[in-house]
């Protein structure tokens, strides 16, 4: 989509999570992106128009290729074609399709002029593997707070994009416990937690992500960091390290899974 050219903009319906942009084909047809960046868990396609686009996936959204895109598909991408609910005709032939069957994702213009104080990501915290996030800042952050460092470190205003999955990785990797206090993390446990936390995502990214229910990449192939999970979706079974029974607990709505041996 790089520095290509949206001919056609097909808009299948009047919302998303939110209500798409108004006038949302008109403003986007005919534009070319110059720029498709990301951050956190947004991406921001820069138009020559003067706006920026910026789309969110959610829990279930995904964006796949077809038209001219070669490569063969590992299995069905892209789901039931009634979720397909905008898909993108580039100069160049491709189609690029955003399919969503919670519609838990978004859409939003926002002007490049002030994009740097678009809301949403205003309040984001610093990103794994960015200069900003260390040891250092875990002290800072986390002094004084009275909740579970699991919930902690699922705040985007403490660590930007950071999810459930690789959450419960790296605690089990640094040895804390989820239901540890937030408080009692600075000093030698941060020193622990955030190599951890960028060693877990660096391992992802090189396995191309975790296909837990429907992620797949553009090309259909899934991601393979699922196989080297520790703790995640394993419970009840043998932890890898100690052999004791990895634990399942619900913490503001999600699953968290630990070992009580090895997390303390």
């Amino acid at each position: 989509m790089e520095g290509r050219r949206i001919l056609k903009l097909e808009q299948r319906r009047a919302d998303l999570r939110f209500p798409l942009p108004e006038r949302f084909v008109e403003r986007v047809a005919g534009a070319r992106i110059d720029r498709l960046a990301r951050q956190a868990k947004f991406l921001a396609a820069h138009l020559s128009n003067g706006e920026v686009l910026v789309m969110h996936l959610g829990m279930t959204g995904r964006f796949t290729i077809g038209g001219q895109m070669p490569g063969e598909f590992h299995h069905t991408a892209g789901g039931i074609s009634a979720h397909d609910h905008v898909v993108f005709h580039m100069e160049g032939g491709e189609t690029v399709t955003y399919n969503d069957p919670r519609r838990f994702g978004f859409m939003e213009l926002w002007p490049a002029a002030t994009f740097p104080a678009y809301p949403r990501l205003m309040a984001m915290g610093p990103e794994p593997l960015s200069n900003r996030f260390s040891p250092a800042y875990l002290d800072e952050a986390l002094r004084g707070k009275a909740a579970p460092i699991k919930a902690a470190l699922l705040n985007q205003k403490v660590i930007a994009g950071l999810g459930n999955i690789y959450v419960c990785e790296a605690l089990f990797r640094s040895g804390i416990s989820p239901k540890r206090l937030s408080k009692t993390i600075p000093g030698q446990r941060a020193a622990r937690l955030a190599p951890a936390i960028n060693a877990v995502i660096a391992e992802a990214i090189e396995a191309g992500g975790s296909s837990i229910s429907d992620f797949a990449a553009t090309d259909g192939a899934l991601g393979y960091f699922q196989h080297r999970f520790d703790v995640y979706d394993r419970e009840g079974q043998p932890c890898k390290t100690c052999g004791s029974e990895v634990k399942r607990i619900v913490q503001s709505g999600r699953s968290t899974f630990y070992c009580p041996s090895c997390q303390r």
